[in-house]
């Protein structure tokens, strides 16, 4: 798991938008903790709307299913704040905004855990159309608006690393093989257990 403060890095938001409207490619996000903030952070750059088609706010469960397709065996186990949630999302993402990329968030917050996940647990994964070609899993430490902003600047961070090929061994896992696609959400015990899951985690006002 990668260490990362809060001003750990710049967001490099201008570099991002200029590559993208060079490549003539376009990027969207898929976000729950960070509440459209990527999206937004993206779209402060002028010019932005020849490369950014939009984002997903998928803070609730039910959204991350009924949206982007997210599997509710998924959401059920391993839970929303987990390597297989981000893709998920990122592939949902793609297909939902028509994009050629998106980047996903999904995580703890704050201030306490959820489900046991420890505040601060965020990953963030990376979709090039149907093919995942990033994730990266982060601990992060501060408060919620704290964290929130560390996560903005790590997924931007890692779909520049994606981007560019150029990510260091200490700085996480870029996944560049295989594709893999978001599947229909199946119906019978799975979509019961990710309900109850649910009904829990908003009885207890917790976000993943």
């Amino acid at each position: 798991m990668t260490e990362v403060s809060g001003e750990a890095g710049a967001t490099g938001a201008v570099g991002l938008v200029e590559a993208f409207l060079a490549r003539g490619e376009t990027v969207g996000s898929a976000e729950s903790l960070t509440g459209g903030r990527v999206c937004a952070t993206l779209t402060d750059v002028p010019g932005a709307s020849g490369a950014v088609r939009g984002a997903v706010v998928a803070y609730a469960l039910a959204v991350k299913e009924q949206v982007l397709g997210v599997d509710p065996a998924v959401l059920a186990d391993p839970g929303p704040v987990s390597r297989e949630c981000a893709v998920a999302m990122a592939l949902g993402g793609a297909r939902v905004l028509d994009t050629d990329w998106c980047v996903s968030t999904t995580g703890v917050a704050g201030p306490g855990p959820s489900d046991g996940v420890p505040a601060g647990t965020v990953h963030v994964a990376v979709a090039r159309r149907e093919h995942v070609v990033g994730h990266r899993v982060l601990s992060l430490h501060g408060d919620r608006d704290h964290v929130r902003t560390a996560t903005v600047s790590a997924a931007l961070g890692l779909l520049r690393d994606c981007l560019t090929r150029d990510v260091s061994e200490g700085d996480g896992t870029v996944e560049t093989s295989g594709a893999a696609t978001a599947s229909a959400p199946p119906t019978g015990r799975a979509r019961v257990d990710a309900a109850a899951r649910r009904e829990d985690r908003d009885a207890r006002g917790e976000e993943g």
